[in-house]
């Protein structure tokens, strides 16, 4: 920045900190944003005659205090991106009709609403078409789904019902 005037490194500053605040758009977590910020400021002390070195130092604290400011907003967004319930993870949970019955170690085909899947068992075991189950994961294009268990066959110790 030596031999250089307080208005060309304004500038500088005035372009790295457009940049680093647009930049922000495809980096997730606020990074760049505080820089960005810190850039700016630094700018626009040049621009009202700071001197280059008094510049670097606004642009200097001012980036570490929006970066120290925005950390809490940041933690925030990034707990908030933990929504499991968009795209196919949606279907976790769901009932589904086995269309196409699940052999061992492959997939079938099952129903969840009027969506159909590719599906495997969650223990690799055979399910019969027409069996009613429940989907646990989904991977890629396949869901992973387990067997319903029928009302009253939940243990095999538990005494039989009285029909």
């Amino acid at each position: 920045m030596e031999g250089m005037g307080a208005t060309e490194v304004a500038v500088i500053f005035l372009v790295v900190g457009l940049g680093l605040c647009a930049a922000e758009i495809a980096a997730p977590g606020l990074v760049l944003l505080p820089f960005g910020v810190g850039a700016l400021l630094a700018s626009l002390t040049g621009f009202v005659g700071a001197a280059p070195l008094v510049q670097a130092l606004v642009f200097v604290g001012a980036s570490l205090a929006a970066f120290v400011a925005m950390r809490p907003l940041a933690k925030r967004l990034n707990e908030s991106d933990e929504d499991e319930g968009i795209g196919a993870r949606r279907l976790v949970g769901s009932r589904a009709l086995v269309l196409e019955a699940i052999p061992p170690n492959d997939s079938g085909m099952v129903r969840i609403d009027r969506e159909q899947w590719r599906a495997e068992s969650v223990d690799d075991a055979p399910v019969p078409a027409g069996s009613t189950v429940t989907v646990t994961d989904v991977r890629g294009t396949r869901v992973i789904v387990a067997v319903e268990t029928p009302r009253g066959l939940e243990s095999p110790d538990s005494p039989p019902t009285a029909g």
